[in-house]
């Protein structure tokens, strides 16, 4: 029931941009389902033919389950900075993923090694040092599967270098329930 409701309203989201419409009805929505407006961090991720082609998320629940998933949608099919607007066409293509995100965790860790021992591939994981920042869900390790893969591509991502653990930055974890159309 939860994943044809948050796949819908992405659809749904994305839909009405690209139409300059509006369909959804909040105030039936929030009375069927109270939970939408309960405060969520979610990814919305858009793929064709299994390739990436959009990914625009929040890693803090600071807006309702409802804002933030509409929000996101409508970012990642229209103002992903990686890609062009979507278009109509494509649209009709796309796959949509939903991925709802638990509270971020610092791991605290002394050694590169400590890090390697305590991550799991069921982690999403925030890296920060100074104001450089990154993220990868969990679904990134198949893609990365390999520690040293996934934090190079981290770090990158985070616009550092690709050996920036050796500098210790701070490293938060997340948890993550994806519905995938």
């Amino acid at each position: 029931m939860l994943k044809e409701l948050l796949i819908n309203l992405a659809r749904s989201t994305i839909s009405d941009a690209l139409d300059h419409t509006s369909t959804i009805d909040e105030d039936k929505l929030f009375k069927e389902y109270p939970d939408f407006e309960k405060p969520a961090a979610t990814f919305v991720t858009l793929t064709i033919g299994g390739k990436l082609r959009g990914c625009i998320g929040s890693l803090a629940a600071e807006r309702s389950l409802f804002e933030d998933l509409t929000t996101n949608a409508r970012s990642a099919a229209l103002a992903d900075p990686r890609f062009p607007r979507l278009t109509a066409e494509e649209f009709s293509k796309v796959k949509i993923e939903v991925s709802l995100l638990s509270e971020p965790k610092e791991f605290v860790y002394s050694t590169i090694k400590d890090l390697k021992e305590g991550i799991t591939q069921n982690d999403g994981v925030i890296l920060k040092r100074g104001s450089a920042q990154a993220t990868f869900l969990p679904q990134v390790w198949e893609q990365l599967p390999s520690f040293e893969l996934f934090f190079s591509h981290l770090c990158q991502k985070a616009g550092l270098d690709e050996l920036c653990l050796q500098s210790r930055p701070k490293v938060f974890l997340y948890q993550v329930e994806k519905f995938l159309e």
